[in-house]
C-alpha cells in the first residue's frame, strides 16, 4: 500500500516535493558537517559534531524512505542518483563548511528555522509525516541547545572568534530565511492540514524566537529572502563539489546493492 493512498491526487506532487526538500536539507547539512570528524577544534566537539551529523543523515534517510515508499522509488536512488541541479535544499546549505565559526553560524541559523518547521509538522494531518516529525523534533532540541551554547560563546569573544563569526554572519545571513521559503503547492497542503502552518507564519515565529539571542549576541536579524522562488535552486560550485564527493562511491557501481 502506497503511503500516498490516503492523500488526494492533487496533493501528491506538492507533498513529494515538500518531503524531498526536507530530506535534502538534512542530507546536505549532515554530510557537510560530517567532514569535521577528526578535525574539530577539540576532542569533545569532534564527537559532538559527528553525532549531530549522524542524526541529520538519519533524519534524511527516514524522509527519503517515506518519500520512496510513497512514490514507489528506491530511497538510495533518490539520495544518490540525482544530478546536483535536482537537489532542493535551502540555499543556506549551499555555503561550504568553512571554518568553525561559519559551521556554527550556519548550523544555528538552520537548526532554529528547522526547529520551528518540524515542531509545526508534528501537527500534520498526514500521520506518517506527523509521526516522523515528532521523532525528529526530539533529537533536534538537543542540536539547538548545543549549537546555541557555541553561538553565544563565539559572540562573547572580543578577538578572532568574534571577527570570524561576524564574517560568517555577513555571508550567511542573506540566505538564512531560505529554509522557510514557500515551496510549490504549499497553499494546497496547508489548506488540507498536511502542512499545518504556512511558511510565512513559520518565518514570523522563527524571527520572534531568535530575536533575544540576536540581541544578546549583537548580531543583525537575517534579511528577507531575495527571489523566494529560487531559494532552493541555482546551486553553488561548492555544493557541486560536495555532491561529487557524496555520490562518488555510488557511481563506482550504480547497480550494486548497498
Amino acid at each position: 500500500m502506497s503511503g500516498f493512498d490516503d492523500i488526494a491526487p492533487a496533493l501528491r506532487e506538492p507533498l513529494a516535493g515538500y518531503l524531498l526538500a526536507l530530506a535534502d536539507d538534512e542530507f546536505v547539512l549532515g554530510f557537510s558537517d560530517s567532514e569535521w570528524t577528526g578535525i574539530a577544534p577539540m576532542l569533545e566537539e569532534d564527537v559532538a559534531m559527528s553525532s549531530l551529523a549522524q542524526d541529520e543523515l538519519g533524519h534524511a534517510a527516514a524522509l527519503y524512505a517515506l518519500l520512496g515508499e510513497s512514490i514507489g522509488r528506491d530511497p538510495d536512488a533518490i539520495a544518490y542518483d540525482r544530478p546536483a541541479e535536482d537537489f532542493r535544499h535551502a540555499r543556506l546549505l549551499d555555503h561550504p563548511r568553512g571554518d568553525w565559526a561559519a559551521t556554527i553560524a550556519r548550523r544555528w541559523l538552520y537548526d532554529t528555522a528547522d526547529g520551528v518547521r518540524v515542531e509545526a509538522l508534528v501537527g500534520s494531518s498526514w500521520q506518517p509525516l506527523a509521526d516522523l516529525a515528532a521523532l525528529i523534533a526530539r533529537e533536534e532540541r538537543y542540536h539547538r541547545l548545543h549549537v546555541g551554547t557555541w553561538i553565544e560563546r563565539l559572540a562573547a569573544d572580543d578577538g578572532e572568534a568574534r571577527r570570524r563569526l561576524d564574517t560568517a554572519w555577513e555571508r550567511l545571513g542573506p540566505d538564512a530565511a531560505t529554509v522557510l521559503a514557500p515551496l510549490p503547492g504549499e497553499e494546497a497542503l496547508v489548506a488540507a492540514g498536511v502542512v499545518p502552518v504556512a511558511s510565512a507564519e513559520l518565518e514570523r515565529g522563527w524571527r520572534a524566537s531568535i530575536a533575544p539571542t540576536l540581541s544578546r549576541c549583537r548580531l543583525p536579524a537575517p534579511p528577507p529572502v531575495r527571489e523566494p522562488g529560487s531559494a532552493r535552486q541555482r546551486h553553488s560550485t561548492e555544493f557541486r563539489d560536495l555532491h561529487a564527493e557524496f555520490t562518488s562511491v555510488r557511481r563506482l557501481d550504480p547497480a550494486a546493492a548497498w
